[in-house]
């Protein structure tokens, strides 16, 4: 009988796939290395255990103790099965940027989850980085992991990531691009490959929002660089320990709106099912794709599972929010029809202004359409409203057809899109959307420059 011992056992092997069609227009054989058949569905088993059997070893692990780590969710799901298997308590401490779907993971594997917020200084006490710090000198026989300064995490790779790509390519891989968070897998695995042969460049994938690229070319680490980003796993506000510059060739930097469209695009058109990071490393290739040769082999890494971003890039409602599903935009009803399940909110022009702002507060909103007697009379913004009560605070209580605006503008759904633009301008903040059932529906300069970026 084939069988394991344990779900740990099961690690590593991970299979290596072409890229077919998103690589077409590129030279050279682009290959993926994915990592989701690990048990823990992500490349961060291989370290997870490896930092718990060191740890074991150097004695700084005890029977019973409890493992203490801040984590992007993947490096927390290795370690709880780790913990599974060895018998240890483990508390994982998130930022809030991460997806739902990998917190319930780790509280549906056991883990305690404690969610921090985001946009904070590595140093300030909330950070996930300075939680986890804290944790570990409070909680009696703990053990913080620090993944991002502890070089087991690097080893793992060097061990075994890096010579199962060289097996896997028989010696003829000349690439090898990954995006970096703590920057474990590509130096572990840039070591080793670069050691096989000096020759193989190391791409290393980057965000905008991280220091890493500028650091890498410049030797400065810009504070001005640092600013909270959407994509996850990738990219970082410190200097982890484990990031080795050295083997590092080069950092490319892709957009939030890249990675989470080419996220989508590896599940649509290659049927591989990987997280947000792996769609920026495929971008990433693609946008260093005049660097290579038509005898090149590229071995790009994708960490995770797209089970854990299913309510983010793979809902069409959240792609949508940010301007990332692209979409053709081409006349009024198009622009509507992004939120035509939403009710008109309008007032009636006996209403108090202070009525009119508690709606504006209640759905964020700017402006809205003034009724009476049925029929639209007149229109308020906020940025007027704004204005008339600072020079007059007693209007809250004055009823809204004493200073509404004239009605917004109304057009045909099939209005093009060039002709919205000329309509909405600094004076006129909005129209009205005539659809063919004869109802209306609000276009904003929002929804305008939403459709145009």
């Amino acid at each position: 009988m084939r069988i394991f011992n344990n779900v740990l056992d099961t690690i590593g092997n991970t299979p290596i796939i072409k890229i077919n069609r998103l690589t077409k227009d590129i030279p050279g054989l682009i290959l993926a290395k994915v990592e989701t058949t690990n048990p823990g569905n992500s490349v961060k088993d291989r370290m997870a255990v490896k930092m718990i059997e060191d740890a074991e070893k150097a004695g700084i692990l005890k029977p019973g103790g409890t493992v203490i780590e801040g984590t992007s969710g993947n490096t927390g799901m290795g370690l709880a099965l780790a913990c599974i298997i060895k018998g240890y308590k483990l508390i994982c401490v998130l930022n809030d940027k991460q997806s739902k779907e990998k917190m319930d993971i780790l509280r549906a594997v056991g883990a305690e989850v404690v969610v921090c917020p985001t946009a904070v200084e590595p140093t300030d006490p909330r950070s996930y980085y300075s939680v986890s710090r804290r944790l570990a000198t409070e909680i009696p026989n703990s053990w913080y992991v620090n993944q991002y300064d502890n070089l087991s995490n690097r080893t793992a790779h060097y061990e075994q990531t890096g010579p199962e790509i060289w097996e896997q390519t028989d010696g003829k891989i000349t690439h090898f691009v990954v995006g970096v968070g703590t920057g474990g897998t590509i130096s572990g695995v840039g070591k080793y490959l670069k050691e096989k042969n000096p020759n193989i460049k190391i791409w290393g994938i980057d965000t905008y929002g991280s220091v890493f690229k500028k650091y890498k070319e410049t030797g400065i680490f810009d504070e001005n660089e640092i600013y909270p980003y959407i994509t996850e796993g990738i990219g970082e506000d410190i200097l982890p320990a484990n990031v080795d510059f050295d083997v590092i060739d080069h950092f490319e930097k892709v957009t939030d709106k890249d990675a989470a469209v080419y996220t989508r695009r590896l599940a649509r058109e290659e049927g591989i099912f990987v997280g947000n990071s792996a769609g920026a490393a495929i971008k990433g290739v693609l946008q260093m794709g005049e660097q290579l040769t038509k005898d090149d082999v590229v071995v790009v890494l994708f960490h995770d599972h797209g089970s854990r971003y299913v309510g983010k890039m793979f809902n069409d409602e959240w792609m949508r929010e940010r301007g990332f599903l692209e979409e053709e935009i081409l006349t009024a009803g198009d622009l509507v029809a992004k939120h035509k399940d939403k009710p008109l909110v309008t007032v009636y022009a006996e209403e108090l202004v202070s009525h009119a702002i508690a709606k504006m507060r209640t759905y964020g909103i700017s402006q809205i359409p003034v009724l009476k007697d049925g029929k639209i009379v007149g229109s308020i913004e906020d940025s007027h409203m704004y204005q008339v009560l600072v020079d007059d605070p007693a209007l809250r209580d004055a009823p809204i057809s004493s200073l509404m605006r004239a009605p917004f503008p109304v057009v045909k759904h099939n209005t093009p899109l060039e002709e919205l633009c000329k309509l909405i301008n600094k004076d006129t903040p909005a129209v009205l959307v005539e659809l063919a059932d004869g109802k209306a529906h609000i276009v904003t300069r929002y929804d305008i420059i939403s459709a145009m970026a």
